[in-house]
């Protein structure tokens, strides 16, 4: 998340400060930090408690930030913050939506409770399923990573569901993911990534495709929900949905989709009146709607038929849950970020995939013949051939059409995701077990070099291409 504003600070001189200095807070006051572009930053907690995006901070710990992060300290009682480093800019504000945002977490959690007092086989066994909604930079990721942190710290393992393909918060850019949070996250590390579930768009914007962005979103709710039929601490933990800042016209259509796909109970509205009146209106309570199924003489339709037919309808028309639209303010210190520093932060995600949020992992270069790779890309090319359709009809592309891919220098620079799929037609409903950057097409050698976080060989010979670039600094 982005944080900025004008440096208030008479301890942050212009350009940045340099020396070692301390910061007193007063309680419900936080201090809004941007690092420097180049040099880390070094902070502790002298006296009193404070947290960062909901996870606290260890005292007398000199914690390294590194550059380009923006964040904020926070304390509910007062502290005193020392910092040793350049900033771009730092100052106190004590004016924060942290009050509202606990007490959202306060009735969260007692819905927990009472989902995990309930019978494991009822419909309120379910914890709440958060989704965070809101426009580009207003604040989505930051509460979404409040509210995980303060759960795992009551021992909730919520699981954090990431739909924001432009940016990623649980792995690169491209991606859809979800991930179990057991301890609150750390403020430098980010989301632990031992346990993610991914699947791979391959773009930055779900218009590149949207009936794939829409297939692979319901493909992360069924698997989650296989999940959650067999771990009733899961289930009663819910989730936090993190997604996309796209909420107009065919954004705010995917916007209700996922609400929809993955059974929101709780949507939280950020800084968004309009939206939040439009969610309102449209996930109001909705009708009970009774199936029954009642004989008929002389039917023309099979038994078999009938039966499938009621079970259908019960399974589209069961009563859904209640849903609550909550609107709460964005924060004060966030900033909105041009195309070009988004573009730059989707750079430094990719490469903190590779080299580690501190530069501190090691990838490995490997090479290998053309032949040991298999690459597909999901979209494109005709349903049926044009002799196929009807007289005057022309072929429309397939969204979810699996394409062979020739290897050849347009791959050069390209990420590449690493399908978990045993036979190509599982591709599209696979999950990725990481990803590979291209840096090397040698078409006389017929030998391909790309980086992988890991040496040996692959764990799969299939990967899929999409539009995700990156150019290696």
């Amino acid at each position: 998340m982005a944080y900025g504003g004008t440096n208030v600070n008479p301890l942050a001189a212009t350009g940045g400060s340099t020396t070692v200095r301390q910061v007193k807070l007063d309680k419900e006051c936080e201090l809004r930090i941007e690092t420097s572009l180049d040099l880390p930053l070094r902070l502790r907690l002298l006296t009193g408690t404070a947290e960062i995006f909901g996870t606290e901070i260890p005292p007398e710990i000199w914690l390294t930030i590194p550059p380009r992060l923006k964040f904020a300290v926070f304390t509910w009682y007062g502290a005193t913050i020392e910092m040793d480093g350049p900033t771009e800019t730092d100052y106190t504000a004590d004016e924060t939506p942290m009050i509202s945002y606990i007490n959202v977490h306060a009735v969260l959690d007692g819905r927990r409770n009472r989902a995990k007092a309930s019978p494991s086989d009822s419909d309120t066994s379910q914890g709440p399923r958060v989704v965070v909604v809101g426009p580009t930079d207003s604040g989505k990721s930051t509460l979404s990573r409040m509210l995980l942190s303060w759960a795992a710290k009551q021992g909730w393992k919520p699981t954090f569901v990431d739909l924001d393909i432009g940016q990623g918060s649980i792995t690169i850019p491209g991606c859809v993911a979800a991930t179990p949070i057991e301890l609150p996250i750390d403020p430098v590390e980010g989301i632990p990534l031992e346990m993610p579930m991914v699947y791979f768009f391959g773009h930055v914007t779900p218009s590149a495709n949207i009936d794939h962005y829409k297939v692979l979103v319901k493909e992360l709710a069924q698997t989650l929900e296989k999940q959650f039929s067999g771990n009733a601490e899961s289930r009663a933990s819910g989730m936090v949905i993190n997604t996309m800042g796209w909420i107009e016209g065919v954004g705010y259509e995917l916007l209700l989709h996922a609400i929809d796909t993955f059974s929101a109970t709780v949507i939280l509205v950020l800084g968004q009146e309009k939206l939040c009146s439009m969610l309102k209106d449209v996930l109001k309570k909705r009708p009970n709607v009774d199936v029954v199924k009642l004989q008929k003489s002389g039917g023309v339709v099979s038994r078999n038929a009938k039966e499938k037919l009621c079970s259908m309808l019960k399974d589209v028309l069961k009563n859904r849950p209640n849903v609550d639209v909550v609107k709460l303010q964005k924060s004060g210190g966030v900033v909105s970020r041009n195309a070009k520093v988004r573009q730059k932060a989707r750079g430094y995600r990719i490469r903190e995939y590779f080299y580690g949020p501190s530069n501190d992992l090691s990838p490995h270069s490997n090479v290998v013949n053309f032949g040991d790779l298999f690459i597909y890309r999901i979209g494109g090319g005709p349903q049926a051939p044009r002799s196929a359709l009807p007289i005057g009809a022309e072929p429309a592309a397939d969204p979810t059409r699996l394409v062979s891919v020739s290897i050849n220098r347009d791959l050069l620079h390209l990420v590449l995701a690493v399908s978990y799929a045993n036979e190509p037609d599982q591709i599209i409903s696979s999950n990725v077990a990481g990803f590979i950057y291209v840096t090397d097409v040698d078409m006389h050698r017929k030998k391909i070099t790309y980086l992988a976080p890991c040496a040996g060989e692959l764990p799969s010979k299939y990967l899929i291409v999409g539009t995700l670039t990156w150019i290696e600094n």
